[in-house]
């Protein structure tokens, strides 16, 4: 009897327990709560007021990336390519140079080779169109075929037979060595040679005693004596001297004035100096 009245009483115990039993939770009871006392899961966090957010500004461009300048000190070579690229993020761009440092050296693959200039001539006045070869009128005593030197005018006339006269220009004889005379063609040659005199040597020293006949040398390409005299009507290899007093003596012409003139004239022609 008393076990059956035990019994009862613990089933009636469960049964008030499970009366007030709270649903079945997986979650941690809060510390100090009851039953009775609503509890809060241990994760919850509890409210908070949200700051104020400060509006973003409109959006910027993107800075262009940094580049990477070489440093002075120098870099380690680490193979190149790949591992380069590996290890120190790529070849290095070298740091720009101020414009100054960039005029200021130039690449001996970028510079051009200047052209040698030889030493300039010096310069030379050119020939006055009037020593030009030209027919001219003339009315002189002198008969045709005799040549006329005018020194102080610079001109050379070869008579014609119908009143006219061919006129040339001349270089002539520097102040101190101008002559006067009669004198007749002794001798015609063709790209003379050149000897200079005993007193031309004696004044210039540095000249030479003997130059074969060329276009270098200074009787040019025609020569015609005159007389025994050391005097000669001849070509020059510089004609922008005519025109001028500048021989020791001698009447020059232009080559092809003086090839012109020992074609027209033969041995024996006179020729008046004044």
């Amino acid at each position: 009897m008393q076990r059956h009245v035990f019994t009862a009483l613990v089933m009636g115990a469960l049964g008030i327990v499970s009366a007030h039993a709270d649903p079945l939770t997986l979650l941690p009871e809060v510390f100090g709560q009851t039953n009775h006392q609503p509890r809060t899961p241990a994760y919850i966090a509890p409210q908070v007021e949200p700051m104020p957010v400060a509006a973003e500004p409109e959006s910027a461009p993107a800075p262009a990336p940094a580049v990477r300048y070489a440093a002075a000190a120098p870099q380690v070579n680490l193979g190149g390519g790949f591992i380069e690229f590996l290890f120190s993020g790529g070849p290095l761009a070298p740091p720009p140079r101020p414009p100054s440092a960039v005029m200021a050296r130039a690449e001996p693959y970028n510079v051009q080779p200047e052209a040698v200039s030889e030493p300039a001539t010096p310069a030379r006045a050119a020939m006055d169109p009037k020593y030009l070869k030209q027919v001219v009128s003339y009315d002189g005593p002198e008969k045709p075929g005799t040549l006329i030197i005018d020194t102080p005018h610079r001109f050379l006339y070869l008579v014609q037979a119908n009143g006219t006269a061919m006129r040339y220009g001349i270089g002539v004889g520097r102040p101190g060595f101008t002559w006067a005379g009669v004198k007749a063609i002794s001798a015609k040659k063709e790209w003379p040679d050149w000897v200079p005199p005993p007193e031309m040597l004696q004044r210039q020293p540095s000249l030479p005693h003997f130059m074969a006949g060329g276009p270098e040398n200074p009787l040019g390409a025609r020569a015609m004596y005159l007389g025994s005299s050391l005097y000669r009507i001849h070509g020059s290899n510089e004609p922008w001297t005519i025109g001028q007093a500048v021989s020791s003596g001698c009447i020059r012409m232009r080559n092809e004035d003086v090839v012109d003139l020992y074609e027209r004239v033969k041995l024996g022609t006179k020729v008046v100096v004044i």
